[in-house]
């Protein structure tokens, strides 16, 4: 899609990636920030810190832009995870300039976008409570987001799942940020309902997301404050993608 962006003269070589200050990992809400450039290279920029969530967990890279000194605004297509933990490439558009390694510049995300990817996501976790299978496989789009379980079909019902989904969501629970130790995580194997996506270990501490009655399971992305603000959700379809993934697709309800 041509969004790789020019190497500068002077860019830190990947060796000296640092890592970034997660701003979203505390407060999802954020929509705008300042950081410092500490890196520029072939995939993008990175920053001392961000608001941007990089893709993963089947969640989207955030979008937005880098604001100079001078106005410029630094188109940013796409984010993704940089070659040390917690580090993050921001992918500039390749019809747009670049900021120096050092340069302080004004962070801007598509919150719209955002707020869509982050109440789609809190759904998907509410819905895998009322799907009570293993989850085989994820992902998302601000317009839809679907799960595969290893379940069979026939106990796949759309009015079912909806109308559950749904009457959890009323009940407008705040969702919690919990972390537990890597130890307490290999004790607790239960927490880990993804089959083809394990949570990243080594770091000492993995993050879980608990909505408290319904659902506690490892995750990194970003998610609402009160699962009330989902508003409600509508299954699209379900079908078939092999012997153990049968596939639910899910949509906002406006």
């Amino acid at each position: 899609m041509g969004m790789g962006p020019m190497v500068h003269a002077g860019a830190i070589p990947l060796c000296c990636f640092a890592m970034t200050e997660l701003l979203f990992r505390d407060d999802a809400y954020l929509k705008t920030a300042t950081a410092r450039v500490v890196a520029v290279h072939e995939r993008g920029l990175e920053l001392d810190r961000t608001l941007f969530y990089p893709l993963g967990g089947g969640q989207p890279g955030d979008t937005g832009a880098l604001v100079r000194d001078s106005g410029e605004r630094i188109s940013i297509v796409d984010t993704r995870k940089g070659n040390v933990v917690d580090s993050v490439v921001h992918v500039a558009s390749a019809s747009t300039g670049l900021a120096e390694v050092g340069e302080t510049v004004n962070l801007e995300i598509d919150w719209q976008r955002r707020y869509a990817l982050m109440r789609l996501h809190t759904a998907l976790h509410v819905m895998s409570c009322v799907v009570v299978a293993p989850v085989t496989g994820g992902n998302m789009s601000p317009d839809k987001g679907r799960l595969d379980f290893d379940i069979d079909m026939s106990l796949l019902d759309a009015a079912k799942i909806e109308r559950e989904t749904n009457a959890l969501i009323a009940r407008g629970l705040d969702t919690e940020t919990v972390w537990i130790t890597d130890e307490e995580l290999e004790a607790r194997p239960d927490l880990v309902k993804t089959m083809s996506v394990q949570p990243p270990r080594g770091a000492g501490r993995v993050r879980l997301l608990r909505i408290p009655g319904i659902d506690l399971q490892p995750c990194g992305g970003t998610h609402v404050k009160n699962i009330g603000e989902i508003g409600a959700i509508r299954v699209l379809k379900i079908r078939s993608e092999g012997k153990h993934n049968k596939r639910v697709e899910i949509a906002l309800v406006g």
